[in-house]
Order: structure tokens, then sequence, then C-alpha cells
């Protein structure tokens, strides 16, 4: 029986109350953004005199405009906007970069298998349960070793290098539900390696693509701490940016400017899930069904 057929079959008391949860529970998880953003488009005066689910008498995007280009994070007094173009520096090339070789390393993995793969494969999933503050110490010593350390291109290879393990997971599950048999007919045909990747094997990876760009680039976005141990000055992201902000006082703390910038380190990943979340879900949906 189809979800469709299932639901038209529910009692209409039951549909009520299934939809009066699910509208409560939204306007639940939606009330932290609604008093951000309320927040960030009052005035002081009017934070102090009203509540926080009051709507603003005069709204204004003075705080908006402060928090992008003169708010003080720490000694700078610059705003974020240069640090959420770090964090664009950051996220675009290290999310291309693991999403591609994950791809290539999932396609090896499921279709060129060599002696050896499956503890290969094993140590890679090792990789996705390792906590970030194990990786601290010996990223460190590579990056200085390397001369990257406090660097937009050191942390692009830290996010590449442990972002690795996950999509080569996504695209290893998602590769071994393709037959087999189309890979050696390839083959025989006089497709090698790189011609059936590209030719055969990519273009019908678009659900799984789409999931590795999201959970890429909402992991290195939200990321903080790679960005406060391996960042420095202005080569910082806008999560540590952002918390610089919040931590710096001139005498009055302005909650408007600290929402407003909250919210502008959170508007990508906020557009991403928004303009593409119905591929993540399909994405994921087709590797656990494949995998």
């Amino acid at each position: 029986m189809s979800s469709r057929t299932a639901g038209a079959g529910m009692h209409p008391g039951w549909r009520v109350l299934t939809y009066a949860i699910l509208l409560v529970a939204a306007l639940y998880y939606l009330l932290p953004l609604f008093v951000m953003l309320n927040t960030s488009l009052k005035s002081l005066a009017e934070i102090r005199s009203g509540n926080l689910l009051s709507l603003p008498q005069d709204p204004s995007l003075a705080a908006w405009s402060k928090a992008w280009g003169s708010a003080c994070t720490g000694i700078s007094c610059d705003g974020v906007k240069g640090y959420f173009w770090n964090s664009v520096k950051i996220t675009v090339p290290a999310v291309l970069i693991s999403t591609m070789v994950g791809a290539i390393n999932g396609y090896v993995l499921s279709k060129w298998r060599f002696r050896g793969s499956n503890l290969f494969f094993g140590m890679l999933l090792v990789g996705t349960m390792l906590p970030f503050q194990v990786v601290l110490l010996p990223m460190a010593r590579t990056l200085g070793e390397l001369g990257l350390a406090g660097t937009v291109s050191g942390l692009i290879m830290v996010h590449v290098i442990y972002g690795i393990a996950f999509t080569t997971l996504f695209f290893r599950n998602f590769y071994i539900g393709v037959p087999d048999d189309l890979v050696r007919a390839a083959r025989i045909d006089g497709a090698g390696f790189w011609r059936i990747f590209f030719r055969i094997m990519l273009p019908m990876s678009l659900p799984i693509i789409m999931v590795s760009l999201i959970w890429q680039m909402t992991q290195i976005w939200n990321d903080f701490l790679f960005g406060v141990v391996y960042s420095s000055g202005d080569a910082q992201p806008i999560t540590v940016a952002l918390n610089n902000l919040v931590n710096s006082t001139t005498g009055v703390k302005e909650y408007n400017v600290d929402m407003a910038a909250a919210i502008i380190a959170a508007l990508p990943t906020l557009l991403v899930y928004v303009l593409a979340g119905s591929y993540f879900v399909r994405g994921m949906t087709a590797g656990a069904v494949k995998g």
C-alpha cells in the first residue's frame, strides 16, 4: 500500500492530530531562528524595553551592516565580511576535491577491487569514527612541516583529508548497486578505467554527488575546531570570527549585531538545505537501498 493510499484511509481526527503535532514541532524548531532574525532588526533601546518575541516597531538593517562591515572581532573592527569569504575560499575547493577523490575511491573499491581492498575500506571506515581531537596534534605537526600552518591552504588540506573517508563511504555504497556486468561489458568493448568512470559511473551518480556536496559543505562551513586550531589572523573562517565577535565588547553588548552576524554565518547552510534538501534525502535513500 502506498503512503498516499494509507494517508487517504486515515481517520480525519488522526490526520488533524498528526498535522497539529507536525506544526507544533516546526514552530518549536523555527522559534530560535525567528528570535535571532527579530532581534537583529531591532535597536538596542527596543531590545532592552521589549521582549524576545515582540515584533520590531522600527525595523532596521543597521545591525546587519555593522556585523558585515565594522563590528569588532577581537582587535580588528572590519566586520565578518573578510572571514565570510575565507570560509568560501576554504569550503568550495575542499568540497569539490574531497567529493571527486571520494568518487574515484568508491569506484575503485566497488568495481576494481585489488588485494587488500577490503582492509583498505575498513581502515577508511575507522577514519569516519575518529573524533576531531585525535588528529589535532599530528595534523598540526604535518602542517608545520609543510609550511601551511595558519593558512587557508592548510585548512583546505585538513578538510579534504578528513572528508575523504566519508565521501568514499558514500560513493562505494552507491556504486555497489551498479551491476558489475555493465563494467565488464564496457571493458570488453575496450573502455579503460577513466573512460568507464567518466562515461558510465559519473553520469548516474548525481544523487550521491548531491549527498556528498551537501554533507561536506555543511561539515566544513560549520566547523569551528579545525578553524580555531589551524588558522590565525586574517585566515580564520567565519565561525571563529563569530566567536570572537560575540566575546568582544566595547562597553555595550550589542545583541542585535551578534544575532545578525550569527544569521550571516548560518545563511549559506540554510540556503543549501532549503534549495537542495530533497536531493540529499533522495541520495541518501538511493545509497541505502543500493548499499
